[in-house]
């Protein structure tokens, strides 16, 4: 008969058997794609014949030379460094004011996040009927009086940040909302006890709360990075990467190139390039979070 402790050691089997079918799911959505992209991107293939040839980094030297995706990464770049800024800087702001408010702070939390449950299509079609259209919209009143020049989404050199408004419109609520739940987890003790010290208000966020949530802010730092380099929809809705290429990014880039010109091999050339840059943000929140814990 088995003894209790052979019996633990066995235990520990009936854990992989209750994780089997999360682990089968992620293999079959997540693994085998990324895979066939893999495999894809040196390739030559339509997306629709089963003919596939082989042409080794071709792809990559293709996308290398066309002046679009240099455009597309340059953009990407910039949508980046939009988004690690400006919603940022709002969220955490409007986090802080709203720390004080604890009698309404929930009404304005319902309010700001409004925009982030609504889904993009929506969003879009709102801006572009109501803020952007050149006839009826907005900004056509206000360019009928002289205050505003072109609508935005004509313009080659501002195009771009027009759409990334939309998106940050969209999205800063969340990270409001992300902010002001680790604010208020850090202890009042703290809080309180630098304010009998004296200090003030910029110090006692400088010195209490932003070591608090600076887990959090390294952890959102990353996932708005990577999410920077997957952005899609607002661009693909509002402008389909124009006017010129101007909107152009990789992942509009990557879809012209799989649906409109049936390269999918290209395509998924320009996926790998994407995950790379996903994979360089997990090792730097990775590095980041070490170096936290150490300290």
């Amino acid at each position: 008969m088995p003894t209790a402790r052979a019996r633990r050691i066995r235990w520990p089997g009936k854990y992989y058997l209750l994780i089997a079918p999360a682990l089968l799911l992620s293999a079959a959505v997540v693994l085998v794609p990324g895979i066939l992209t893999a495999v894809a991107a040196f390739t030559n293939w339509n997306g629709i014949s089963l003919h596939v040839k082989w042409v080794g980094f071709s792809n990559f030297a293709t996308i290398f030379d066309d002046p679009v995706f240099r455009t597309a990464i340059a953009n990407n770049i910039r949508w980046a460094a939009l988004f690690l800024t400006i919603p940022v800087a709002l969220g955490l702001g409007t986090g802080l004011l709203l720390l004080s408010r604890p009698r309404t702070r929930t009404l304005y939390q319902v309010l700001f996040l409004i925009p982030y449950v609504l889904a993009p299509v929506t969003n879009a079609i709102l801006w572009l009927n109501i803020i952007y259209d050149p006839v009826s919209g907005l900004w056509a009143w206000l360019q009928g009086h002289g205050l505003v020049g072109q609508v935005p989404l004509g313009d080659s050199h501002v195009v771009l940040y027009a759409v990334a408004s939309v998106d940050m419109w969209h999205f800063w609520g969340f990270l409001m909302v992300v902010y002001l739940a680790a604010l208020r987890q850090t202890p009042q003790d703290q809080v309180e006890a630098a304010k009998v010290d004296g200090a003030s208000t910029f110090g006692v966020f400088r010195h209490i709360y932003l070591p608090n949530i600076m887990p959090t802010l390294l952890l959102m730092f990353v996932m708005e990075a990577i999410f920077s380099f997957l952005s899609f929809d607002y661009i693909h809705l509002m402008t389909d990467g124009g006017p010129a290429n101007a909107s152009q990014v990789l992942s509009t880039y990557a879809y012209n190139f799989a649906f409109s010109e049936y390269e999918f091999g290209i395509a998924a050339a320009v996926s790998l390039i994407m995950s790379f840059f996903g994979l360089i943000m997990g090792a730097v929140y990775a590095f980041l979070s070490r170096r936290e814990l150490a300290s």
